[in-house]
């Protein structure tokens, strides 16, 4: 596929609904999907206005291949995970857009062990896409079935409250649903496990979704904490973000820093290891080097972090972003995230304000830019020449990143230095340099 643009970003495959991603896609992806399996696969979304849209011509795409589909409806995507483990599926889709605006969504697919594909299974995918028809057309009893599952909610949020060691009666959170995946399943889960539970954003309308809310704005939730505990979802309930009593955001670098240390003290922590990406903090690594825990760094994306803690057999991985991966999990779940820090609360009797205190962070600038080719990046001298400059500049106390996105055409421009001053200054100059040699 030289000179074709790669279908699959980071995160699936996504875009603007019914004008860069398509039903016709969506049927052509299915169909390319299950032209060589046997079902059946499990297809979940989250409250876009679009997912019935896209789960139905997902559903006709399967189906017109003979796969059989199970249907569960709005599900957050570790709910679709575990229901591929579950019944033992080769397949499952989650259609999402993960954290994007209602207009956008999104396709996920998930192998059979409810984790992500990797780039050579996608790869299989989109060759199979672009070579397009003649498909396989069965007929008869050959067609594949849909079939509903109303009770995957109450599988998922089951199976969560029955693998969890505390009882949460005292403990108080306020929930962001980011009016997605979430809305019925987290509060469903914490007020089971004893939790009280005040919610927020848990009323979608197929255009609201991470409107103002959710995992990418938790000052939304901070509003409301007045001395408890914030939880804010994204769009398909993948990641969690926390907000302490003191209405602080607790990202998913203070998140695993905490998770880490409860694990090492509790001794299980596999062989004294955390997974994490490059988008790391520099306050967590050091957070890490002061524990005697040894940290393995992957690119961004779950699914990266998922391979690295399969590869070293760690017990934890995870984002900045709020993607957290625990032993035995195959990809970001928040509501699982969110169950094991309320565990650590409990275990611990300590507020989230003064567990934090593990991990100093360092101010950290990201800015995003939009390029008309993202793809010139590596080849371009004047910028890697501008970061050089730039890595001098800050020494050993501070870092920059710069790397494309996977998702969107933005090239993202990451600096961490010992004040935002510096770190702003120094983003400014290198993403100066970005614009103008991308355009």
């Amino acid at each position: 596929m030289a000179g074709v643009n790669r279908l699959f970003g980071t995160d699936g495959v996504r875009g603007r609904a019914n004008t860069d991603l398509t039903v016709d896609m969506a049927l052509d992806l299915a169909r390319a999907a299950g032209e060589s399996m046997e079902g059946p696969v499990v297809v979940g979304r989250d409250t876009r206005r679009s997912g019935p849209m896209f789960t139905t011509a997902l559903h006709a795409g399967f189906s017109s291949v003979g796969v059989d589909t199970i249907d569960v409806g709005v599900l957050p995507v570790g709910g679709v995970s575990r229901l591929i483990r579950q019944l033992e599926a080769p397949l499952g889709v989650m259609v999402s857009a993960s954290h994007n605006p209602a207009h956008d969504n999104g396709i996920k697919f998930l192998g059979p062990n409810g984790g992500k594909l990797d780039d050579e299974q996608e790869a299989i995918i989109e060759t199979r896409y672009r070579r397009g028809a003649p498909w396989k057309h069965p007929d008869g009893a050959l067609i594949g079935m849909r079939a509903k599952m109303p009770e995957a909610i109450d599988r998922y949020v089951d199976n969560l409250a029955e693998n969890t060691e505390y009882s949460l009666r005292g403990l108080e959170f306020v929930l962001d649903c980011a009016n997605g995946a979430a809305f019925e399943a987290a509060p469903r889960l914490l007020e089971k496990l004893g939790a009280s539970v005040e919610v927020h954003a848990a009323s979608p309308d197929g255009l609201n979704i991470n409107s103002g809310c959710g995992a990418t704005t938790p000052e939304y939730v901070a509003e409301f904490v007045n001395g408890r505990v914030g939880l804010a979802f994204d769009g398909d309930a993948d990641r969690l973000i926390a907000v302490d009593e003191n209405g602080e955001v607790a990202n998913g670098d203070v998140l695993m820093a905490i998770f880490a240390k409860h694990l090492k003290d509790a001794g299980k922590l596999r062989n004294n290891t955390v997974v994490s990406t490059v988008m790391a903090n520099l306050g967590f690594r050091k957070a890490m080097e002061q524990l005697g825990i040894d940290v393995e760094e992957t690119a961004v994306g779950d699914r990266y972090v998922y391979e690295r803690m399969r590869q070293v057999k760690a017990a934890l991985g995870g984002e900045q972003s709020g993607h957290i991966i625990f032993y035995r999990g195959t990809t970001g779940d928040g509501l699982r995230t969110a169950v094991r820090l309320a565990e650590v609360l409990a275990a611990t009797g300590q507020p989230l304000a003064e567990l934090r205190k593990i991990i100093t962070e360092y101010p950290q600038v990201l800015h995003n830019i939009v390029v008309a080719d993202k793809g010139k990046l590596e080849a371009s001298e004047a910028i890697w020449g501008a970061v050089g400059d730039a890595e001098r500049k800050l020494g050993d106390d501070g870092r920059i990143l710069v790397r494309a996105s996977g998702t969107e055409p933005l090239v993202r421009v990451m600096v961490e230095a010992p004040t935002e001053e510096v770190a702003e200054e120094v983003a400014g100059d290198v993403g100066a340099v970005v614009t103008v040699a991308l355009g």
